[in-house]
């Protein structure tokens, strides 16, 4: 296998951090690059001796968009965080950060440790100018479109600041990846009415409604609202997100699951099956985990991709296929500038 070059335009790919094992991460590399031809370079980081039989198997070895990089250690999801970061070096995750550190790659994905993988990439990669805390930011499936719900784990105990910049985050983002041109954004509480929800909403609610053009607020929302056409930007801590991100995962294979067992109660329903395929088919890519299979790490100076632990190869595509786009554009630079601006209305400078 050769050694990474193109530089920034690479993508790096920790190969060994999933539930499913290395194969699987190898075959999403196959098929990203036969599905998407433009796709930027992928560099594959992880133990060599697992990865080359499973990349020959491919008919990956020769590829010239592809190249590997030697990781011995694997991080696990039962590793603590200060502990891993001190003793497993040479991860394939933290491989995999340190190349886009260097400007070896253009970005990062891992189905890795979600608490590592964010304690390692604003460690080594650092926040932007103006924001202390990272946030995850996937893309759902809602009527008539989709929401990006952010932050979805990254950061469980955020203050007011952190939410005002997730809401600019996520505002960029949804521009980017959606084509909204002024998304609309919700904070999402227990009620729309004034005084509903804790401290923090409160106070979140109030410095959202200062920000003015910087963002298009259009006040709270509710859990029901969420998956209807009210907001493309719903903004929360990360302790909420995920919870919220983890339960519509589990309904929609509770959905599937309960749909095939009615659709197969009786031979009536089976045909009837049968000439509403095509619909089924069109529900299932609809509203997949899949579709969006990374989840960006907004608002570090690099692009970081989380996939999911138990992501399988149509997910990680997708999340490789994601990353590739984050190269092609430049988010932080515009990010940088509508920070700095909320920062000075939540906290002004005082002249002496």
């Amino acid at each position: 296998m050769g050694s990474p070059a193109g530089h920034a335009g690479r993508i790096a790919v920790d190969a060994m951090g999933g539930d499913l094992g290395p194969s699987e991460v190898v075959e999403a590399v196959r098929l990203a690059l036969s599905e998407f031809p433009s796709l930027n370079p992928v560099t594959l980081v992880g133990d060599e001796a697992k990865l080359v039989p499973l990349l020959k198997r491919a008919h990956l070895v020769s590829h010239p968009k592809v190249s590997l990089v030697h990781a011995a250690d694997v991080i696990s999801m039962d590793d603590e965080v200060m502990q891993t970061l001190k003793r497993k070096r040479d991860a394939s995750m933290f491989r995999a950060i340190e190349l886009v550190k260097s400007g070896e790659a253009g970005a990062v994905v891992s189905t890795g440790n979600t608490k590592i993988l964010v304690a390692a990439g604003t460690l080594k990669l650092r926040p932007l100018e103006g924001i202390e805390r990272p946030a995850l930011a996937p893309v759902i499936p809602r009527d008539k479109g989709y929401f990006i719900l952010i932050d979805a784990g990254a950061n469980p105990e955020a203050r007011v600041e952190h939410l005002v910049h997730n809401a600019i985050l996520g505002t960029h983002y949804c521009r980017v990846v959606l084509g909204v041109d002024r998304p609309r954004v919700g904070l999402l509480t227990i009620g729309t009415e004034e005084g509903k929800g804790n401290a923090l909403i409160g106070e979140t609610h109030d410095a959202l409604k200062r920000l003015g053009h910087l963002i298009h607020y259009k006040g709270p929302v509710e859990g029901f609202q969420v998956f209807f056409d009210n907001v493309d930007v719903v903004v929360c801590d990360g302790f909420v997100g995920n919870i919220c991100l983890k339960s519509w995962e589990s309904l929609v294979k509770f959905f599937q699951t309960l749909l095939k067992d009615e659709l197969k109660a009786n031979p009536v329903r089976m045909t009837g099956a049968l000439f509403a395929k095509g619909a089924f088919g069109a529900l299932k890519r609809r509203i997949q985990p899949e579709r969006y299979g990374g989840a960006p790490l907004l608002g570090l100076r690099g692009n970081v991709l989380k996939a999911h632990g138990s992501a399988n190869r149509q997910a990680i595509k997708s999340a490789i296929r994601d990353a590739s786009e984050f190269i092609r554009i430049d988010l932080n630079r515009r990010i940088e500038a509508d920070v700095a601006k909320a920062n000075e209305i939540l906290h002004p400078t005082v002249v002496a």
